[in-house]
């Protein structure tokens, strides 16, 4: 497993995996609907098995001496892992972006503020996106289109109802959102489900795909 996410990195990674982790520099736009910079990991990782599609990458990668249950886990491996440092980067950034701009310019007329709360959406965000394009994509490796429509089109349903929740509940609009030293322990409660929740779904995607990849004849 080391050596064919060793191969990913070297072989297989498209640039925009790198290039889209610097879209969370968007949390200092004001008045901005945060939750679409986790957006953009998806679609980075559509281009990323465009990529492997075109390369003729599945097929090389079972010319080695692998498993084929193996090959869907480390390649969603590698998208975790991106996805993670997406999320730790998003963290550093709302914290630095409390610390220099004034309390009454961190209102976000368009969502929830840049904040732990922001961080734990996002990981909602990724985990269903997780569930629902690797076991989609695994099925048939050579549709990529498909399954990444579906998955944007649930994600931003998902990103709609966050921003319907900001304006609509007390937990959303109040608790969660503002500074982070505001309800503190609220927010660290909910980030740690929400990364429970990623793991969950990350896991299952795995399973699914592993097992829907071992089925077909390549």
């Amino acid at each position: 497993m080391k050596n064919l996410i060793k191969k990913e990195f070297l072989l297989a990674l498209h640039p925009t995996i790198f290039i889209f982790l610097f879209f969370a520099v968007l949390i200092f736009v004001p008045n901005y609907p945060y939750e679409v910079i986790f957006f953009f990991s998806g679609l980075s990782t559509f281009f990323y098995f465009l990529q492997i599609r075109e390369n003729k990458d599945i097929a090389f990668s079972l010319e080695l001496p692998i498993k084929k249950k193996h090959l869907p886990i480390a390649k969603i491996i590698t998208v975790c892992i991106f996805q993670s440092i997406l999320l730790i980067y998003t963290f550093i950034l709302s914290i630095i972006k409390q610390s220099i701009i004034a309390s009454n310019m961190l209102i976000n007329f368009a969502g929830i503020s840049a904040n732990v709360a922001l961080v734990a959406n996002g990981a909602i965000i990724l985990g269903v996106f997780n569930l629902i394009f690797f076991p989609l994509v695994f099925k048939n490796p050579n549709k990529v289109g498909l399954p990444f429509v579906i998955s944007a089109i649930i994600v931003f349903l998902i990103i709609g109802i966050f921003i319907v929740l900001r304006f609509t509940t007390s937990l959303y609009g109040e608790i969660l959102n503002g500074v982070n030293n505001i309800n503190f322990t609220e927010k660290i409660i909910y980030l740690l489900i929400s990364l429970l929740i990623y793991i969950l779904f990350s896991i299952m995607s795995a399973i699914i795909s592993s097992k829907q990849f071992s089925k077909i004849d390549l």
